[in-house]
């Protein structure tokens, strides 16, 4: 059963233990309440407003997994603290054996601190666990995808979500054999994690491609390539994309750069002024 009173507490106190800087957020003169809004919180968990404040008032519906997952980690909760809100939830914290999905605090202030390069951070399933602001701005707005549908690899064959990426046939092909051989090795890893499973049946039943290429029993693993992005504003950027493991939680920063004086690594610059920003037509 769900403890909606007690989860909204550990909640409300959770948000206000966190400084604003600490979640790489400006803090403001004009702050009213000790750490996080709830707007705030929204925006990092990739949830709405609505959503956080009826949990807040103890009038939400029971949180899925992905929902505790995505709050655990913006509110930089430790493993103790998020196994609680599981537990207040009705739900089963993560056990062992399944993929890891909190991000260790140490990750999550080096992302903040990659000011200057896009980088985003994944789980062993590719789920998209945390960004900073230039990977949005560099793909888009990660926060706008369904929560149970954040993740590179539901995109790259069921979504719309990587459309910016640019490969030649060759790289896709290529590719498409990689994502689908690193589900695999990660199965053979986790054979019991129940987000994996529903992950793979979904993409085999809705995907033709992605289970003939299951059918073929190959294994496959992450690599750092050079990626073309097609941005709407800035046209094509020719970036170097490093995936650095993080070993102890089986997660992977991806950081995108560009080699000083190109014209990618320009656009990076206008990119960080810019953000989210869309550029007005000229009339």
């Amino acid at each position: 059963m769900v403890d909606r009173a007690e989860l909204a507490m550990v909640l409300r106190t959770a948000r206000s233990r966190i400084k604003p800087a600490d979640a790489g957020l400006a803090g403001g003169p004009r702050r009213q309440v000790p750490g996080l809004r709830r707007e705030e919180v929204a925006q990092l968990a990739g949830l709405s407003v609505d959503y956080v404040v009826r949990l807040e008032q103890a009038r939400g519906p029971k949180p899925s997994d992905q929902v505790l997952g995505a709050l655990s980690r913006a509110l930089r909760l430790s493993d103790s603290d998020r196994d609680l809100i599981f537990r207040l939830a009705g739900s089963d914290p993560p056990q062992a054996g399944r993929i890891p999905m909190a991000i260790r605090p140490s990750v999550l202030r080096l992302l903040d601190r990659m000011a200057d390069l896009p980088a985003l951070v994944l789980s062993a399933k590719s789920d998209v666990l945390a960004w900073n602001p230039l990977a949005a701005a560099l793909f888009g707005d990660f926060s706008e995808w369904v929560p149970a549908q954040r993740n590179i690899m539901w995109q790259r064959f069921l979504g719309i979500g990587l459309d910016r990426l640019r490969m030649t046939p060759a790289e896709e092909a290529a590719n498409a054999v990689d994502c689908v051989g690193c589900l695999r090795t990660v199965r053979a890893k986790y054979p019991k994690d129940p987000g994996l499973a529903q992950l793979i049946a979904e993409l085999r039943s809705g995907s033709t491609r992605f289970d003939e290429l299951w059918r073929a029993g190959r294994s496959g693993q992450l690599r750092s390539l050079t990626k073309t992005i097609a941005h709407p504003d800035l046209g094509t950027l020719t970036l170097d994309c490093d995936a650095l493991l993080v070993p102890e939680a089986d997660q992977t920063v991806v950081v995108y750069s560009a080699a000083p004086g190109t014209p990618s690594a320009s656009a990076l610059e206008l990119l960080r002024v810019t953000g989210l920003q869309r550029f007005s037509p000229t009339s």
